[in-house]
């Protein structure tokens, strides 16, 4: 890349293999749900311990598929944090349950479970946690919190494919997964997710639950058993998938060195937070910042543009679930979860891709002092 070159915060690595493999399927004129989707559902699952996982149309779509399948409805709770994209907020508002939110750590951005155990009500029906990259939270602790009190766990694992808990990729032991596929994720379909479950009488009833509910009859018609939506993966996006997963494991090698980049040449500025370091077996898709704009003379969208005028894109992840509109309609505000307020605040995403170089973070690197202190 050169210095002239526009640095976007994320963007997809699509191989001219892929590129090709995608017209091989357009010419085949079986381009909606087939093989291909069976092929990387299979692939994916080998990675994710055998266990059963489907494709859908997003993650959004999986979350709300998760729930539905945990039976989740009207005067059921659901727990999440406050600290994450809006999806798990409106996936449970969609459904007919409320959102209960609560604080996170200020770095690895883990949902506090001490906040979790106290906000249980009898009308708690299931954690929601989003993990992060960089650091996964207590990931027994979690479980073994759900398991005291009889709670489905649906984690947002949408940024950390690849992520392991002790020698465990995420995905590949608890209670239900939820994996994104967008272009800004470790891998991508273009658009897609994965929900991964616990046996194949779940997955049965995921297969259902994202095609409009309809299980066939034995004359071959069709019946409707719940009302549901249409989630169905293409041929064409699994295709493309198929690709990213051999490379896969090239990808977040060259995330973790961009990380690694990072954090040896990021200024070491007073009252500026990093993300989480040294943690083994963990995965990068973002490298977000903590910067007190206030102290250095900035806004955080001046010191956006400043980084855009230098010909490097960024990002805001995330804003505070339970200071939107929606968050508020049930009671929530400004002042209730510091973490999650601090980092809505005080967030930036900087670049890390696979496009990117280590002199790439470099120059990165010193336009964010330069805009800083001079």
């Amino acid at each position: 890349m050169t210095s002239s070159a526009y640095r976007k915060f994320a963007q997809p690595q699509l191989s001219e293999a892929s590129i090709q493999a995608v017209a091989d399927v357009l010419r085949s004129n079986w381009i909606a749900t087939g093989p291909r989707v069976s092929e990387l559902e299979q692939a994916l699952s080998a990675t994710f311990g055998h266990r059963p996982t489907r494709l859908l149309t997003s993650a959004t779509g999986a979350m709300e598929v998760a729930l539905a399948l945990c039976n989740i409805g009207e005067g059921d709770e659901v727990i999440t944090s406050a600290q994450t994209f809006f999806s798990a907020m409106n996936m449970i508002v969609k459904c007919g349950a409320k959102p209960v939110f609560v604080d996170c750590d200020l770095v690895t951005r883990a949902i506090d479970l001490a906040q979790v155990e106290a906000a249980i009500t009898p009308k708690t029906r299931a954690i929601m946690p989003t993990h992060f990259p960089g650091a996964l939270g207590d990931m027994d602790a979690l479980y073994a919190l759900a398991k005291k009190y009889k709670l489905r766990v649906i984690e947002d694992a949408a940024l950390v494919q690849g992520s392991k808990w002790k020698g465990k990729p995420v995905g590949s032991f608890g209670d239900i997964a939820i994996f994104s596929f967008h272009p800004n994720k470790n891998m991508t379909t273009i658009e897609g997710g994965a929900i991964v479950v616990n046996d194949e009488t779940e997955a049965q009833r995921v297969d259902v639950l994202r095609f409009h509910g309809i299980t066939k009859l034995p004359d071959q018609t069709r019946d409707v058993v719940e009302a549901s939506g249409k989630f169905n993966m293409s041929d064409v996006s699994a295709v493309i998938g198929l690709h990213q997963l051999t490379q896969f494991d090239d990808f977040m090698a060259q995330r973790q060195v961009l990380a690694d980049r990072y954090f040896n040449s990021f200024p070491q500025i007073p009252g500026i937070v990093l993300p989480p370091q040294g943690q083994p077996d963990q995965t990068w898709n973002m490298f977000c910042v903590l910067i007190p704009y206030e102290n250095f003379g900035h806004t955080r969208s001046s010191f956006r543009a400043a980084l855009h005028d230098a010909g490097i894109g960024t990002g805001v992840s995330y804003e505070a679930c339970h200071t939107t509109t929606v968050g508020k309609s049930f009671g929530y505000g400004d002042g209730m979860f510091p973490n999650a307020e601090r980092i809505a605040r005080e967030t930036v995403t900087l670049p890390l891709h696979v496009g990117l170089t280590v002199s790439d973070v470099d120059e990165i690197c010193a336009v964010v002092k330069r805009a800083l202190v001079g």
